[in-house]
């Protein structure tokens, strides 16, 4: 049997139990009630993203780069080695003595000896000037009647000092990019071939179809390989950050014939441009995404 005290223990524990609970069940009364699943608001998808394609339409250099003066002295310097260790040419077994033949090798192996060593280390010729002026006419005339020494085309092609962009021969040593001169969103701004991916076509095939759809049918062009070289994301406007975010996916390609024809009214302006030009015309965010892609020369 419990003694008194116990049992009193006994009743002050179940009274505080009791109160817990109570005041327990009283707090749950007061919340609102939990949303069920069916209530539960989901959350806001994001906008899938805007894809288009751009081309980097190239023309490759028509001319060989002018050789900077350290590549020119090493040339030389190559040149003079090379004449200074050969054998030299056994010119009396190929040509008959005191042909003409003869006298046209002897003239021009004294220019090429001068050319690499320099005029003074040539010996003084035993001929007289009278000898050495018919020699040089007589060598002159047979050029002429075997259709020798025509003047080479000039380095600097019209274009060039004319100032025409739109001529796809100016600077012939460097790479040309092509670049439209468009009206959107009420402004003008340049940037390459462009346009949106339609359903069902890959990347490359909606890169090709945008670039007929913009520059005309009248070029011959090449899409190098089926994967981008580069992307572009235009700047989101801070007023509307819920827009879908633009994507454009930049293809390199090369013309081989042809001129741009441009289509559609929100192109004004073609040009071809060296990689120095694109960034002196184009946005500075545009030229940021695209000048590692650019060939500096």
């Amino acid at each position: 049997m419990l003694s008194r005290t116990s049992s009193r223990c006994v009743r002050v524990g179940r009274l505080s139990i009791l109160r817990t609970v109570a005041t327990e069940a009283a707090a749950a009364a007061s919340e609102p009630p939990a949303p069920t699943l069916a209530q539960t608001p989901r959350p806001r998808k994001a906008p899938k993203p805007h894809l288009s394609t751009s081309i980097i339409l190239t023309r490759a250099p028509i001319l060989t780069r002018t050789p900077t003066p350290f590549e020119q002295a090493y040339y030389s310097y190559q040149a003079r080695i090379r004449r200074a260790l050969h054998n030299p040419f056994p010119y009396d077994f190929y040509f008959k003595q005191g042909t003409l033949i003869e006298t046209r090798f002897n003239l021009e192996e004294r220019k090429r000896e001068r050319l690499a060593f320099g005029p003074a280390f040539l010996p003084k010729e035993a001929v007289s000037e009278e000898k050495r002026a018919a020699d040089t006419a007589a060598v002159e005339q047979l050029a002429q009647q075997e259709g020798e020494g025509e003047v080479l085309m000039p380095r600097i092609h019209p274009s060039d000092t004319a100032g025409d962009v739109k001529s796809l021969d100016r600077r012939g040593k460097r790479n040309l990019y092509l670049l439209l001169q468009t009206s959107e969103s009420g402004k003008d701004a340049w940037r390459f071939p462009q346009g949106d991916v339609e359903k069902d076509l890959f990347l490359h095939q909606a890169a090709h179809k945008d670039l007929l759809a913009e520059c005309g049918d009248e070029m011959d062009t090449w899409i190098v390989g089926k994967a981008p070289i580069g992307i572009y994301k235009p700047p989101q406007p801070e007023a509307s950050p819920e827009m879908a975010e633009r994507i454009v996916f930049f293809f390199k390609a090369h013309i081989m014939a042809g001129q741009v024809k441009p289509q559609g009214n929100h192109i004004s302006d073609f040009a071809w441009l060296t990689k120095q030009e694109i960034e002196t015309r184009v946005d500075k965010h545009y030229w940021d995404s695209i000048k590692d892609i650019l060939s500096d020369y």
